[in-house]
């Protein structure tokens, strides 16, 4: 069960709910988690043997900062989520920033950085992501220079965000003269992530690693993933479904996996794609490490 389910009491939530700190959905998984607890259930039941995948990146439960105090959030993806995905034979890191669609506030935002160094030392930690961009703005590039700055001062990882549709190709270009800008940083060390056929080339080209993800609505399908696999190989990409914002499926990376055999890709190119690129670029971390 969750901490903050067990921390909160009936008379706290619909106080909470009521000042529009909460929405009614969360009274609702509220219910749900004491009521598995009460019944000694997990909320799924579970196979007797799990398969191997690495989900590289993937909005376990996304919290804006708006939405709650600022320490509580940092927390929760530090220590909380571990917990509650534990219960479910994953193993849980995460990627601690400012996300880009908070980043119009640069008081806000300078606020909320102060707190992630004292997260970052946490084991489950990787680095700082997912940085970026959303709408190209002044401010965004500002915050965006700034966890540019953390990463290299904390010698972390990076996992960039890069925006939608019309957005992608110059907020793209402006990500990387940003990164390149910063001689601390390390491309092989930054990975930037919702690649799509007019960006995948730009970012390689400039030895970062490339993300693409499978959505089935908007950034990549995983048709379009194989084709620009298949077009500019294997080396330094790997494929997720963030599982954020908007529709997504939380299976697409096996999905496509399955597809890319169908379509003739022999199980160790697959497995190369997949499992031993991200535990690659990860293991950069000395946090990470196979169970």
């Amino acid at each position: 069960m969750p901490d903050w389910v067990g921390e909160t009491s009936p008379g706290e939530l619909l106080a909470s709910i009521q000042r529009g700190d909460s929405e009614w959905r969360d009274a609702a998984r509220w219910l749900k988690h004491r009521s598995l607890d009460l019944l000694k259930l997990p909320m799924l039941p579970l196979p007797k043997a799990l398969p191997t995948l690495i989900h590289p990146q993937i909005h376990a439960e996304y919290a804006e900062w708006r939405d709650r105090e600022q320490r509580r959030a940092s927390d929760e993806a530090a220590r909380v989520e571990p917990r509650r995905a534990a219960q479910y034979g994953i193993r849980h890191h995460a990627w601690l920033c400012i996300n880009p669609k908070e980043a119009e506030d640069p008081g806000f935002a300078r606020e909320v950085m102060q707190l992630i160094p004292q997260f970052l030392q946490r084991p489950n930690v990787l680095g700082i992501g997912e940085i970026g961009l959303n709408k190209n703005s002044r401010n965004e590039l500002k915050v965006l220079e700034w966890h540019i700055d953390l990463a290299a001062r904390t010698d972390s990882l990076i996992l960039v965000h890069t925006p939608h549709l019309e957005d992608k190709l110059k907020g793209t270009r402006l990500i990387l003269d940003a990164l390149k800008s910063d001689k601390r940083i390390k491309p092989e060390r930054c990975i930037i992530d919702h690649v799509e056929e007019h960006t995948v080339e730009l970012v390689l080209d400039a030895g970062f690693w490339a993300g693409m993800t499978l959505y089935p609505e908007s950034k990549c399908s995983p048709a379009r993933a194989i084709d620009m696999l298949d077009c500019y190989g294997r080396e330094r990409i790997w494929m997720n479904s963030a599982c954020d914002w908007g529709v997504s499926i939380p299976l697409n990376v096996p999905r496509t996996a399955l597809e890319m055999r169908k379509r003739g890709w022999t199980a160790d190119a697959v497995d190369k794609v997949i499992y031993q690129n991200p535990i690659a670029f990860m293991s950069q971390c000395p946090k990470f490490k196979l169970p």
